[in-house]
């Protein structure tokens, strides 16, 4: 049987240039990609510390591809 699998890429914003973040953004949908990968991590949950909720509210405006967003935060229900 075949299958016919479609493969979507959805490239992290940690590699981005973070003083050039719509730039970035609109890099990522001029390469075809349908989605970006945003790690929101506040320190607690896990020891690293990212972009936060504030950061990820201003790139909306800029670009209207997919936001795939992982919560490393503590409660994460209060932010959905």
């Amino acid at each position: 049987m075949k299958r016919n699998h479609e493969i979507k890429l959805s490239p992290s914003i940690l590699a981005a240039d973070f003083s050039k973040l719509g730039a970035e953004f609109e890099s990522i949908k001029n390469a075809g990609c349908e989605m970006a990968h945003i790690d929101v991590m506040d320190g607690l949950f896990v020891p690293n510390i990212s972009i936060g909720i504030p950061v990820v509210k201003s790139l909306r405006p800029v670009s209207d591809i997919i936001f795939d967003v992982h919560l490393m935060i503590e409660d994460p229900a209060k932010y959905v």
